[in-house]
């Protein structure tokens, strides 16, 4: 009878610990509402009721006239037999796979040469705003400045510096080469955020690791390899991840530059959903498009996460009870 009570007497007090736990967490939850109530209806409001009319109007016939007209996975098929379609996606991937590498990598020796090599702190900030000025301006006049670089012209800036240097004619910069155009401006523009990273987190590492790697005779090389870098896995892991869904969904630079063309020789995935939705006014077809581009976007992510080891870095450091 003593144990029954006893176990009876537990459970109780389980069940009054378990009821408390879930006001309190009640409570917060209402506590916390009215601060995270704004953010919580411009995400509803302006991305998930977008995602799902985006993901609605795949299955539709919308054109012009702006008419729901159910067609099922009519634009799905139409996707897979779009010759210009299988253009653009080589396109996207070249585009993505090139310029990712100059985001990170780029990005990477510019952090690398103002935050440790150059010793002036000063110096270095100095180098890093004006790499940062033409992120901080206008994408159309980012877009402009290049058309002026690239004038087809004698007096387009490169041609000139091209003729009076070797004697070289005018050159169509972007009509001969539109994709390595658009791939240069686009990388040169995302090395400075991801310089702007890879500086606090190398600025971040105990100044004792650079010492103790000086006085075992190690040289720059040698620091840069077995110091920096481990210490810059998680910047690289997400300087890597958000470039790449950042260069799948992306298309200002190149709508303002080349604007896909010529020929779709400079096309990408998000601009032809772009092209087709507002050039073409065939919404329902530009919408499946944008559909299939989240979902490898979603599939992409969730490769790299594994391929960077992102629950083992999640988990190290954890003191198991």
């Amino acid at each position: 009878m003593q144990y029954y009570m006893q176990e009876r007497s537990l459970a109780v007090s389980s069940a009054k610990e378990a009821a408390e736990i879930y006001t309190k967490k009640h409570n917060s939850f209402f506590a916390a509402l009215p601060f995270i109530g704004p953010f919580l209806i411009l995400v509803i409001l302006f991305y998930l009721i977008p995602v799902i009319l985006t993901i609605a109007m795949s299955f539709t016939g919308m054109d012009f006239t702006l008419e729901w007209k159910f067609k099922g996975l009519a634009n799905y098929l139409k996707l897979l037999g779009d010759k210009n379609a299988r253009l653009v996606a080589i396109n996207t991937i070249k585009y993505v796979v090139i310029t990712l590498i100059i985001n990170v990598g780029f990005g990477f020796v510019l952090a690398v040469t103002t935050a440790y090599f150059i010793k002036r702190e000063n110096m270095g900030l100095l180098f890093q705003t004006i790499w940062m000025l033409p992120r901080m301006t206008p994408a159309v006049i980012y877009a402009l400045l290049w058309l002026w670089f690239l004038d087809p012209t004698e007096y387009g800036m490169l041609n000139a510096l091209l003729g009076n240097l070797f004697g070289a004619p005018p050159r169509d910069w972007i009509l001969t080469s539109p994709m390595p155009v658009v791939i240069i401006a686009n990388g040169l523009i995302g090395a400075s955020l991801g310089m702007v990273v890879f500086s606090a987190a190398i600025k971040s590492i105990p100044e004792a690791y650079f010492h103790a790697a000086s006085v075992d005779g190690a040289t720059d090389w040698d620091i840069i390899r077995y110091v920096v870098i481990p210490f810059l896995r998680w910047p690289i892991m997400f300087m890597t991840i958000w470039q790449t869904l950042s260069l799948v969904t992306s298309y200002e630079y190149i709508l303002l530059i080349t604007d896909g063309g010529p020929l779709n020789k400079s096309e990408v995935w998000a601009l032809y959903s772009y092209h087709k939705a507002f050039g073409s006014y065939e919404f329902g077809y530009g919408a499946a498009i944008s559909v299939v581009l989240v979902a490898i976007a979603v599939i992409i992510a969730l490769i790299m996460l594994k391929v960077f080891g992102y629950d083992a870095l999640m988990n190290r450091g954890k003191t198991k009870v």
